[in-house]
């Protein structure tokens, strides 16, 4: 309908692109109640055209065969009481980005751009909103960036949570001087630190070691750290019965740090 209109540079191509663009969106959101009112079913095969000078218009298509340039979708007005208002802007849309691409590139050939050239025009035009996206809302849209910082915050608040546990396993010297103190009882009963007693085998029956995972048996000698509250092999830890008596550094220990064990009857 303008074809006397002949941008020859990419700036000048995607000048026309851009006005094209603005008139056909606002013929389908600001004036789209003047555009349902012009598509009427009962007239024959309509077109919508937008101008570079930001205007639109509905008419019918070029006489001439072939057109000078590319014609958009014949007939959307024999579609517009049979769909969904809704429905059918979306598909006058989506017709109408084609178009806008096909006029676009019809200039880029007939005035010779080359590899680098189109690259560079069809950058500028992806770099804004087509129509169908205008139509449909999905320019609105918000960056990612939001919900990918809530969940680096909610990654942060789990290891957080994690870590609390840890932070509260030290526990008093107090408890470790208690054990001191019970050891030489211990020895002076005859208790010791074997693993043969009859009321411990029925109370840590179910226990764990802390190195290997087998269960307790009543016939082995085990040894519990005052750090974690873990129970160990004697043989897991390398530690014997004789050495019970007296406080064991054990290197490396159950916990993050050094961890005391003190030899307890089980």
């Amino acid at each position: 309908m303008d074809a006397q209109y002949n941008p020859r540079t990419v700036e000048e191509v995607f000048r026309d692109y851009k006005g094209r663009r603005n008139g056909l969106a606002r013929a389908l959101t600001t004036d789209v109640e003047e555009f349902f009112r012009q598509c009427d079913p009962e007239k024959e095969n309509l077109c919508l055209y937008g101008f570079p000078n930001e205007h639109w218009e509905v008419n019918l298509p070029a006489e001439e065969v072939p057109p000078e340039l590319p014609e958009p979708a014949l007939g959307i007005n024999f579609a517009r009481d049979g769909m969904q208002e809704k429905d059918w802007l979306s598909m006058v849309a989506v017709h109408s980005d084609a178009w806008l691409l096909s006029v676009a590139f019809y200039f880029g050939a007939r005035f010779g751009f080359d590899k680098s050239d189109r690259k560079r025009l069809f950058g500028m035009i992806n770099e804004l909103p087509t129509i169908f996206d205008v139509v449909s809302g999905k320019s609105k849209t918000k960056a990612p960036t939001n919900n990918n910082h809530s969940n680096s915050k909610s990654k942060s608040n789990n290891k957080m949570k994690t870590s609390e546990p840890r932070a509260k396993q030290p526990k008093p010297q107090l408890k470790e001087e208690d054990h001191e103190d019970e050891a030489p009882d211990a020895g002076e009963d005859g208790g010791g630190a074997a693993g043969g007693g009859g009321g411990g085998g029925e109370e840590h029956g179910d226990t764990l070691c802390g190195a290997c995972g087998d269960n307790y048996g009543q016939d082995e000698f085990w040894i519990g750290c005052d750090m974690c509250e873990k129970w160990f092999h004697g043989k897991c830890v390398k530690q014997r019965q004789q050495q019970a008596g007296a406080p064991i550094l054990l290197r490396p220990s159950p916990s993050s740090g050094e961890g005391r064990l003190t030899g307890l009857a089980v």
